[in-house]
């Protein structure tokens, strides 16, 4: 099947969510969409498609634009909002680390503390 000449545009909508928003989508297109991590929600006229919730700017830039260019390799025309690059991901600084910290990263406790058995 030849890809149609309308693109498909992926954008980022007023509420900040990453959305397929326009053009015609076949079932390639739609597996494309699935792997770079798109939702099919049903709606009253056709699927809304989008990305969860929530995710990181960055993880949705980058989401976005490999969804942009493996649909472009497959030739299909792609309109990508320019605010989607995932270029732009890297300006954003990266999520602080949130992991705690386990009995066996703590120091040992001092030499006097040990008293040895009698």
């Amino acid at each position: 099947m030849t890809p149609s000449s309308e693109p498909i545009g992926i954008t980022r909508g007023r509420g900040g969510e990453v959305e397929v928003d326009s053009g015609p989508i076949d079932s390639f297109a739609a597996a494309v969409l699935r792997r770079a991590g798109f939702l099919f929600e049903p709606s009253l006229r056709e699927p809304w498609i989008r990305l969860p919730f929530d995710m990181g700017k960055a993880w949705e830039n980058a989401h976005a634009t490999w969804a942009a260019d493996m649909l472009t390799a497959a030739r299909y025309r792609v309109e990508l909002d320019p605010s989607l690059h995932a270029a732009l991901a890297a300006t954003t600084p990266p999520p602080t680390d949130r992991r705690t910290t386990t009995m066996a990263s703590q120091p040992s406790p001092p030499f006097a503390a040990h008293r040895p058995l009698r």
